[in-house]
């Protein structure tokens, strides 16, 4: 038997993730909120985070993008892959990572799918937001998280519930970004928050105070216009030191 695609061809998901500039967009949202949650101290823990944090979300997004573009079998075994790499770090921690840390991780990855699209594009169906969730929530139950939403409208009310309990703004937080900025230098690190700030649900902007986003609304509008003109690439690649660059652009292969 020939072995079935883990998301079908024509997906809004693989539409998402087959896209650069939404890619982009969904790692600078996660980068975010990762900051803020309750949880973030697991990642700490490695060491990997604060020596190389852009790169280690990443990681997460590549992960992410293979899994979509993956058969069935092979999205399984990275999502076991990943399962076990959790399991290590539990292990050398002699503690487990709490479901909930896990589940927050994919909302964000549901969350942060449709937020860009709807940033980059236009208003996604529910049929599509459906497709969306139920790609991601395979990914959850592959993994054997618990508590997870049932439905779309039920991942809608466990995620507001999520980023209202689960958000802080710590020590973490302002080490994160700290090392952010350093990464990407001052204009680069300026330019990141300003799409944090349109991407973001409100909750989060609460917290890091990355205000409207208005500074970027002409940015953005040209942006989109060169979408269509093929010279987006231009202004993505402004927006990324060049380590960072050859890692978005391995995405594509």
């Amino acid at each position: 038997m020939a072995n079935t695609d883990f998301v079908k061809s024509g997906s809004i998901v693989r539409k998402i993730w087959g896209d650069l500039d939404m890619i982009f967009f969904i790692f600078a949202g996660a980068a975010a909120e990762f900051s803020l949650n309750k949880a973030v101290d697991w990642l700490y823990f490695t060491g990997k985070l604060p020596s190389d944090p852009l790169g280690r979300l990443f990681s997460t997004v590549a992960y992410a993008r293979k899994i979509v573009f993956s058969s069935e079998e092979d999205a399984h075994l990275a999502i076991d892959q990943i399962a076990a790499i959790h399991k290590q770090v539990e292990l050398k921690r002699a503690t487990q990572i709490p479901d909930w840390a896990f589940r927050d991780v994919l909302f964000m990855l549901i969350g942060y799918s449709m937020r860009a699209f709807e940033v980059l594009e236009r208003k996604l169906t529910t049929e599509e937001k459906e497709e969306i969730f139920v790609t991601f929530q395979r990914v959850g139950q592959r993994m054997q998280i618990s508590g997870l939403p049932a439905t779309l409208v039920e991942w809608e009310v466990m995620h507001q519930a999520q980023l209202s309990q689960n958000l802080v703004y710590s020590k973490f937080s302002a080490n994160l970004f700290v090392q952010y900025k350093k990464n990407l230098g001052p204009l680069r690190y300026q330019l990141m928050r300003h799409i944090q700030a349109i991407v973001v649900p409100k909750q989060v902007n609460f917290w890091l105070k990355l205000g409207s986003g208005k500074q970027i609304a002409p940015i953005l509008a040209i942006y989109k216009l060169t979408r269509s003109l093929n010279f987006n690439a231009y202004l993505r690649n402004l927006l990324l030191p060049l380590q960072y660059k050859s890692q978005l652009l391995a995405l594509a292969g």
